[in-house]
């Protein structure tokens, strides 16, 4: 199955969360400098020791701020995590591939045994006509599919009907 949806959401979120971040990181930096000014300013009203040590607090963060940006720039530090980026993933492809709400469910709670149940029921139903092919073919589409994205490992029939009919 084509997987743009899933790239197109975690780029459109990668790229949300790098905006946040920069305004972020331009908010603090513009914070620092004004606290830098306005205790230049203040300079005069402040005793020599409580100047001194507001300074230095100030030029920490700002240090400290640096570093910070020295790490996001090596790559140290990702805009989404692991868990966000799974959590988008998983979303993705819930909306994108599933619309049987039992298939959502299963593949959401990671069931690749109920799963399959659900595909024996579906089989038996089908042979039984107690379900129409098209209905048959998406639902087994569906929970195969999410059988694939589960690790679960297909026979060669269900691949091959995966692939003949993913497209239709």
């Amino acid at each position: 199955l084509p997987i743009s949806g899933i790239q197109k959401r975690m780029a459109t979120g990668g790229k949300q969360e790098t905006a946040k971040l920069k305004q972020n990181l331009e908010e603090q930096l513009d914070r620092l400098v004004a606290q830098l000014s306005d205790l230049e300013e203040a300079k005069e009203d402040l005793d020599e020791d409580e100047y001194k040590e507001t300074k230095e607090e100030t030029l920490e963060q700002l240090k400290e701020f640096n570093e910070s940006l020295k790490k996001m720039s090596a790559g140290n530090m990702t805009l989404i995590d692991d868990l966000s980026r799974m959590r988008l993933a998983i979303q993705a492809a819930i909306s994108d591939a599933f619309h049987t709400p039992e298939v959502i469910r299963l593949f959401a709670k990671r069931q690749p045994g109920q799963l399959r149940q659900r595909l024996d029921d579906l089989k038996r139903d089908h042979k039984m006509n107690r379900i129409a092919d098209g209905m048959y073919t998406q639902q087994a589409v569906e929970i195969l599919t999410a059988l694939r994205k589960l690790g679960d490992k297909l026979t060669s029939a269900e691949l091959d009907f995966l692939t003949a009919n993913s497209t239709a």
